[in-house]
């Protein structure tokens, strides 16, 4: 085993690990569900059946994964963040796994604390959920998003830090160029980001 487990967390038959990937105390993971390597999963995190997460993820205490989400790799979930995968969901009527709106995360995204991600949309590459806000719509790659619901702020650079008008990271030097409300990456820092 490449991988650790803590010995209060419960680990499903039909779960496959990567290497150097670490699940700390009070954690869940189902049947089905595929993790990637170098992942870090907080303190009471639940992962349900058939859930796909790539390869460095880090998921920070509270955190459900439920089925129908998907994580790229390198995606930031922060404490107690919320996902959903039913948009009208009732006790009394379950309507099942077909009723389950796919999520997608893609890679590099970080999503804040508290903030709740409501089912069906894509959150883009490098896109920054700020804490407590609520996602209702597709986000863009590199879009910073905070409010209720969430609204589109600003830019994000990859290495974190919103970006000003001239789309240019002050911190890390990477340019981007914006094109029909969207923008690409057009110079690398000298660290190659």
């Amino acid at each position: 085993m490449n991988f650790f487990v803590h010995e209060s967390s419960y680990i499903d038959n039909g779960v496959e690990i990567g290497e150097g990937t670490k699940i700390w105390h009070f954690s869940h993971i189902l049947s089905g569900t595929t993790i990637g390597k170098a992942c870090t999963f907080g303190q009471n995190v639940s992962v349900s059946s058939n859930v796909k997460i790539g390869n460095g993820v880090k998921i920070q205490n509270n955190v459900s994964v439920y089925e129908g989400v998907e994580l790229e790799d390198y995606v930031f979930c922060g404490p107690s963040m919320v996902f959903t995968n039913d948009l009208t969901p009732r006790s009394k009527y379950p309507k099942g796994k077909a009723a389950y709106k796919k999520t997608l995360v893609k890679y590099g995204a970080s999503i804040g604390a508290n903030a709740t991600i409501v089912c069906g949309n894509i959150i883009g590459k490098w896109a920054m959920i700020a804490s407590g806000a609520v996602v209702t719509k597709d986000v863009p790659d590199y879009a910073l998003m905070a409010g209720i619901p969430a609204k589109q702020i600003g830019w994000v650079c990859v290495c974190g830090l919103p970006m000003k008008k001239h789309l240019t990271c002050d911190e890390c030097g990477n340019s981007y160029e914006e094109h029909n409300g969207r923008i690409n990456k057009i110079r690398r820092d000298t660290n190659g980001i």
